[in-house]
This record gives C-alpha cells, structure tokens and sequence, in this order.
C-alpha cells in the first residue's frame, strides 16, 4: 500500500471513529412532563455519571429543593416539582459546584459540570464523616482507663468503643455533624485567641448547648489533654492542608434512583427533634396530610408542614400552669455568646417536646411537659389505688427545669384542640401496640435512679378522660433468685 493509501485510509478510519461517537452521543429523548426539569450534564471528558442535580427554589411557602442523580449517559429528571422559578445546578465527588442556572417546569437544560481543580478543592464536598476519620483517637491498649495517677483515661472508660460512643453517638456527634465545614475549621470569632486549643475550650462554652458541651468534655479530658487536645490538633491539621486519605464513590446502581425533596419547614435558630406523618400500624391515616414536628428544648411551637401545598406554620403548644413550668433556659443558659447568636436565649421550651406518634384517629400524643415537676399526683404515691403505685411509687420530685420530666400532650388537628395525659413516669420515647386498646407504650431513658417501664391505655382514657386509670407503669425487675415471678418487697 502506498503511503498516500495508508494515509488516506487511516484518516478515513478516524473519521468513521467519529462517527460511530457523535452517533453514541444522540440520546434517546427524555420524556419530560410539564412539572418536570430534564437534561444532560457533561464535563470535559463527556457524560458525568452519578452526579446530583440540584432544582432549589424561595418561592413557595418553604425553602425547597429537589435532588436527583445523573444515569450512565449523563441524563436526569426532576420530577413533579411545584409551580416556580427554579435555580438548577451540579454537585459531585470529583467536581465544584456548577454555575446555577435559571429554569421553571418544563425545560430542558445542558449543565456544565466544573472539575474540581485539585483534591483540597474536591474534598470540601465529601461527607462530615470522612473529615472527621483524620481526629486521632486513644490507641487501644489505652484501655481500660486507669485515671489519672495510672494511664490518664478516666476509668469509666473501659474500652476505646466506649470513649468512640462518647465522641460519636452519645457525645458529640448527637447534636453536630463532626467533620463539616462548621465544625472542622475554628469560626472567625475564636482566631484571636492565643491557640487552637483556647479556641476550642472557647466555642464549647457558646450559646445555650454550652453548659452540655462543656460536661461532656470534662469526661473526656487527660493529663495530655484528652479529646479537647485531638480536636484542636485536627483543625490544626486541617487547616495545613491534611485531607481525608480516602475520597467517596460516586452514587451507583440502584442509589441513582433515589428522589430527594428538602425543604426547611421552621426556622434557623429553633431545631425539630422529630416529626410523625401518620400512624405506624396503619399507614395510610393522615395520607397527604400534614406532617408534625416536635423541637425539644428549643422552643414551645408543634411546626407543621403542608407537603402538598409546601406550607408551614407553627402551633404554641401549652402548658397547665405557665407561671410555675420551668423553662429548657433555666438548664441552658447562655454563658458565653455564640458565633452565631451572641448572647441570645435562642432555647426556651416549658413543653420539651421530644417525640410524636399518631393513632388511627390522627391525634398526635407528644412525650411533654405539661406541668412543673413537682406537680406530682397524688395516684402515683403508695397509698394510691393504682396498682403499679403500690408496688412501685413514683414521688422523687425535681426542683427547676427536669430534661426527663415529661408526660403526654396529644393534640387532635380536627377540633385544634389539646389534652393532657398526666403520667406518673416521666416519657421521652413512645410506641403504640397492635391490640385492642391502642396501648402507648413509653421509655423515660433513666428516670433518674427508678428504671421503668410506663404505657396508657389510649382507649380506656378516652372513654374515661381518666389519666389514673389509664396508665400504669413497672419496674425494670432482675430476677436474682431465678423463679420467674415478680416477688413482694423486690424493691
């Protein structure tokens, strides 16, 4: 073959090759509705795969957003999104975020995907947790603790799981994300002080979650300086650059059909603890309806969402005696002005509501305050007819603002009215049983030094509108002698 031949046909079998690409780049069209946002997102190599895509929008009764996932090919579909003006843009491992653009229902849009220029650049999208993987942590054979004349770890501590449990999830990580942008840099507040560490012993004396903070610390502190230390080495560490050792894989598989709607349904300086939608046992009670809230220590108001007509709005919720109900802040005061809200008394609840079920009549029964903690009834004494007070009464009384000193509130949409179930224990978790008298079942973490077990009677108390004889309560009971009964003078 002569050389103009070879090159000839060399050039013609490249320009097939293109061919054959541009061919595989004509995707199917995407069959999208009138409510809908669709599209393709490329980057500089083509396609990108398993990114999100984000439609956000302030025009409707609450801050919304929509996240989908990107196919192989590039594609993706907002679904069923609410009359707007959207601003749509791309977020994923490996990228920056996009430029946002403008859309409403209905378009169709060609996103540019922005490749994160270095690792420092793409890692301040990775998840909380792979930040948080750089903390340094006691090496085992630390444990068990022996105190401070022996290796410096508090002898409660007797396994590194235990100390990890205190940082993780009964620590630190019950109410803050350890690792996002937040919590692994020190805010501007704090960069005068003479070190890190001041820093640190600084922020953990803010805002109302200080006095918590600070106690949950002072367990954790060694002669080298404990956990107080390893937090102000690590956003020493971050700050010169450290990055997670690991980066995060893409959304793959059956991960890329997830739909994720957002919206922000109460405001930034109160937090939702928990919410119900509709009934456990019975699933499709309160079907499209609203959604309720419970905020804890934060504040005294039910939030409620409209998830169909993207609304909000806030319900007070009572107290039997406001005057002489302690209030979360008498627990949480402000000693030191946070970076975000000075000195601001930001909590402030009598109710405490922290968690909410809903029975197949759609009444919410919230685990709440609804009197001062040392209301105590006299059915819960000794000499009371109830039969679980005989046994077990229940008359420690607590003086100020009492985290477990809850009963039940239930709140009934359809007259917009409220009741209280004057318990004898305290609640904090509660769950209905599947039997015919709608048992509600409730844990009160401690109950201080009396572990028990309390339930309601749901539906003898609204046949009676009687908390006594609705509700009974029993002593968590070791069978130490091994007969299997409940034995007199256990106690």
């Amino acid at each position: 073959m002569s050389r103009a031949r070879l090159v000839a046909a060399v050039v013609f079998a490249l320009l097939s090759a293109g061919a054959s690409y541009g061919q595989a780049q004509d995707l199917p069209a995407l069959d999208l509705g009138a409510r809908d946002i669709g599209g393709i997102v490329t980057g500089n190599a083509g396609p990108e795969a398993g990114v999100w895509v984000i439609a956000e929008t302030k025009n409707l009764g609450t801050r919304f957003a929509k996240i989908v996932v990107t196919d192989d090919q590039g594609r993706f579909v907002i679904p069923d999104l609410p009359a707007a003006h959207y601003q749509v843009w791309v977020r994923g491992y490996g990228l920056i975020d996009s430029p946002k653009a403008d859309a409403d229902p209905g378009k169709r849009l060609t996103l540019q995907a922005d490749a994160a220029p270095d690792r420092a650049a793409a890692a301040q999208y990775y998840p909380a947790n792979y930040w948080f993987s750089l903390l340094r942590i006691p090496e085992r054979d630390k444990f068990p603790g022996s105190g401070p004349n022996g290796n410096g770890i508090p002898r409660e501590f007797k396994t590194r799981e235990q100390w990890l449990n205190a940082i993780k999830t009964n620590g630190c990580g019950n109410c803050h994300q350890i690792g996002n942008y937040a919590t692994r840099t020190i805010p501007p507040t704090f960069e005068h002080l003479e070190s890190s560490l001041a820093a640190w012993a600084r922020r953990l004396q803010s805002g109302p979650g200080g006095t918590t903070m600070v106690r949950t610390m002072g367990r954790l502190l060694t002669p080298d300086g404990g956990h107080l230390a390893a937090l102000a080495d690590w956003t020493d560490r971050i700050a010169a650059g450290e990055l997670p050792r690991s980066s995060p894989s893409r959304p793959t598989g059956i991960e890329r059909n997830l739909v994720v709607t957002i919206r922000d349904w109460l405001d930034p300086k109160h937090y939702l603890h928990d919410l119900t939608a509709t009934d456990k046992r019975h699933p499709t009670v309160n079907a499209n309806g609203p959604v309720y809230g419970a905020t804890e220590l934060s504040t005294n108001t039910m939030p409620v969402l409209d998830p169909v007509r993207d609304e909000k709005h806030v319900v007070a919720m009572p107290v039997r005696d406001p005057a002489r109900t302690p209030s979360s802040a008498l627990a949480n005061p402000v000693f030191a002005a946070s970076p975000y809200f000075g000195m601001e008394q930001v909590w402030d609840s009598r109710v405490n509501a922290h968690s909410p079920a809903m029975d197949r009549q759609g009444r919410i029964y919230f685990t709440a305050q609804n009197r001062p903690p040392n209301d105590i009834p006299p059915y819960c004494k000794k000499d009371s007819p109830l039969r679980s007070a005989q046994l077990y009464p229940l008359t420690q009384q607590h003086d100020g603002f009492f985290q477990n000193a809850r009963q039940v509130t239930v709140y009934d949409p359809r007259s917009n009215k409220f009741t209280f179930i004057d318990t004898c224990f305290g609640t904090q978790h509660l769950n209905f049983a599947e039997d015919e008298n709608d048992t509600l079942w409730f844990s009160g973490n401690t109950q201080g030094k009396s572990a028990l077990v309390g339930w309601v009677n749901t539906k003898k108390f609204w046949q009676t509108g009687d908390a006594a004889v609705a509700q009974g309560w029993s002593a968590l009971v070791v069978d130490t002698n091994g007969n299997g009964k409940r034995d007199e003078d256990y106690n």
